[in-house]
């Protein structure tokens, strides 16, 4: 048994964020089950959005964000977290985030992405999450007050019930190096376990992203919201290689343009804003070209820029792009879409609390509201940076020993923990991972169909009782924990997807092709099985 005062599963931008504050005042422990270098934080190329230039304003950066979201974002939240972005900048420089500048130093340079009416991301070149993680991932190493906890991976929270409120006081993880499980309890455990692109068979998240922190809370009985809005990047790199490469939607902002493999210029058919259009915008422009010329790919091409601003701009998508034989200063670049971000999950207030005393969820993996239907680009980290300062100033340490006493938590035999499937069970486990990531990708991606959708309702129902039976029958291994999450998050966004009948932002249904605000215009939410 491992009591802490602060519990944190994950360790992106928001969980490392908001352990560092709570570090003040209480004994934390983080609990990852990456290696230091796999997050979404690390795979964020743009930047960070914030008002920081005289020609932009608050009130221009609440407009594009509330466009974005399609009638569905928060504005309350979106005021608040908007007007968080300065100072947030300012604490990570003073963390040691070496952002870019421009003037000898003297102010910061700003980028441009789709959706913004102004230049405000703020970057370092474009490894912009790689460089935050770094300054975070030193603080929080330095910090004696806070524990970090590799190679773990959640299995479940620990929850009590007492006098009719729900109560969670930690979490039941898997150490995979060591082949225990550990119990931890906490007064306060925060969600910051980031996206689920891993859902799908292609998207630009790292392997961890399977969506365990909205499966374990929705199990435990939080609710969840907009499952339905899941972001599919325009462009990553068209390659062989098994994990797609994101092309930075500043490539865009800086002037790249899209053409199909015949030459031809699309955007402007789809959009005023051409290639500067919003990322759905652009996604599903994408695809509507590939099912109607049937090729793989169109090409972002950047060619017509000077080679030594594309080369200062992004070099590690210079570089990257060189390993796979393209060079992007002489060449366009094969591009296709894949998903991305979640706009929805579990769903929180503006402190970070959810439904679930004790339980709360900041950065990709909660649904605040800030979104909506759509996520503006440069956000995702704003918004995790600037809620996991919400959630620290509101955090108070709680006496949970009365709680602890009473839980009855089921078990396992840690000699049952790491034990290798028989090979002919391992099979059928992969068999079951692959059929849910190509179920999810033909009928429930950028451009959806009713029929499409009950499809794989129905499939998806087995998937489900396969990935319980092996947890609960099979020996505990990273790949059965995972499989179960997934499920859990596929089924949810298939759900979801079918609840809502027309098309808004990242949500777009061929069989209900127009937004429909009269019976709409609301976030979907759904907790323990029931819509709310």
């Amino acid at each position: 048994m491992l009591k802490f005062d602060f519990l944190v599963i994950g360790s992106g931008i928001a969980g490392l964020s908001y352990a560092l504050r709570v570090a003040d005042i209480g004994r934390v422990a983080i609990v990852t089950k990456k290696r230091q270098t796999d997050s979404n934080t690390n795979y964020a190329q743009g930047g960070i959005a914030s008002v920081v230039s005289p020609a932009d304003s608050f009130e221009k950066h609440i407009a594009d964000t509330v466009t974005a979201g399609c009638g569905l974002s928060h504005p309350e939240v979106v005021d608040r977290i908007v007007r968080a972005g300065p100072a947030c900048i300012d604490k990570l420089i003073q963390l040691g985030v070496r952002f870019s500048r421009e003037d000898n130093g003297k102010k910061l340079h700003l980028g441009r992405e789709g959706g913004h009416s102004e230049r405000r991301v703020v970057h370092a070149a474009d490894y912009t999450g790689r460089e935050i993680e770094s300054a975070l991932a030193r603080a929080v190493r330095t910090n004696d007050n806070i524990t970090l906890y590799e190679n773990h991976i959640a299995l479940d929270l620990i929850t009590v019930e007492r006098m009719s409120t729900r109560h969670c006081i930690g979490a039941v993880c898997l150490d995979s190096k060591h082949s225990t499980v550990d119990h931890f309890y906490a007064g306060a455990t925060l969600l910051a376990t980031g996206g689920a692109g891993m859902v799908y068979l292609h998207t630009t998240n790292p392997p961890i992203a399977t969506g365990s922190g909205v499966a374990m809370a929705y199990r435990a009985g939080a609710s969840v919201a907009n499952m339905e809005f899941i972001q599919f990047h325009p462009t990553t790199l068209y390659h062989d290689a098994p994990r797609s490469f994101l092309i930075s939607e500043a490539v865009r902002g800086e002037g790249g343009r899209l053409f199909t493999q015949n030459g031809k210029r699309f955007m402007y058919k789809y959009h005023d804003s051409g290639e500067l259009a919003a990322r759905d915008v652009v996604a599903r422009a994408i695809d509507a070209e590939l099912k109607s010329s049937g090729d793989r790919f169109v090409y972002l091409d950047v060619t017509h820029l000077h080679a030594d601003l594309i080369k200062h701009r992004f070099p590690n998508i210079y570089r990257t792009c060189k390993k796979h034989g393209i060079d992007i200063t002489k060449e366009p670049i094969p591009v296709v879409p894949a998903a991305h971000y979640i706009c929805g999950g579990v769903k929180t207030d503006l402190n970070c609390h959810t439904d679930i005393k004790g339980l709360l969820a900041c950065g990709e993996v909660a649904m605040m509201g800030m979104h909506g239907a759509n996520r503006l680009a440069s956000n995702s980290l704003l918004e995790a940076v600037a809620t996991a300062q919400f959630a620290a100033e509101t955090a108070v340490i709680n006496d949970i020993e009365p709680l602890i006493e009473s839980v009855s938590q089921k078990t396992r035999q840690i000699n049952e923990v790491g034990k290798p499937l028989k090979r002919r069970e391992q099979i059928l486990l992969k068999h079951d991972r692959s059929e849910l990531l190509n179920l999810m990708w033909d009928y429930v991606g950028v451009v959806r169909s009713d029929y499409r959708l009950q499809r794989a309702r129905e499939r998806i129902v087995h998937l489900v009782r396969d990935a319980e039976d092996y947890f609960e029958t099979r020996p505990l291994s990273y790949e059965v924990i995972e499989l179960r999450n997934l499920a859990t998050c596929a089924q949810l966004i298939i759900d979801f997807a079918i609840k809502r009948k027309e098309s808004r932002g990242l949500h777009f249904n061929v069989d209900h092709p127009e937004i429909n605000d009269q019976e709409w215009l609301r976030e979907l939410t759904r907790k323990e099985d029931k819509w709310v």
